[in-house]
């Protein structure tokens, strides 16, 4: 998959692919998500495709079902050092599929991407 990234104005930066463009800018006058907010929200929403699937495959409403994400940082190095995903279920989600609805999210590709990261190439090429 290829990316073009472009630099809008102001502290905008917008990625785009295929049909699409995500936004992202800095405070304190942002009109969009951080970077690093489209990153971890990619996280959320990826474990979430995983669930819907789970549910869909199962004919369980999804009513009601919502995944709370926390990411929490070291107080040193700013790092996040822990994310949690909960998955809240209304009373009528069938028990005997709790732990299941969790292996399913738990098979998101992006996290599983961050368990075992690319190799990075970051370089410069001159255009004319």
């Amino acid at each position: 998959m290829e990316m073009i990234v472009d630099f809008p104005g102001g502290a905008r930066v917008d990625a785009h692919f295929g049909p699409y463009t995500v936004a992202t800018d800095q405070p304190p006058s942002a009109s969009a998500p951080t970077p690093f907010a489209v990153f971890l929200a990619s996280l959320a929403t990826c474990a979430g495709i995983y669930v819907l699937g789970f549910c869909s495959q199962r004919g369980i409403s999804t009513d009601g079902v919502r995944i709370v994400q926390r990411a929490t940082s070291n107080p040193f190095t700013h790092m996040v050092d822990k994310i949690e995903l909960e998955i809240q279920v209304p009373p009528s989600f069938p028990a005997k599929y709790y732990e299941a609805v969790v292996r399913s999210a738990d098979q998101c590709a992006v996290k599983k991407h961050l368990e075992n990261p690319p190799k990075f190439d970051v370089h410069t090429k001159v255009i004319e």
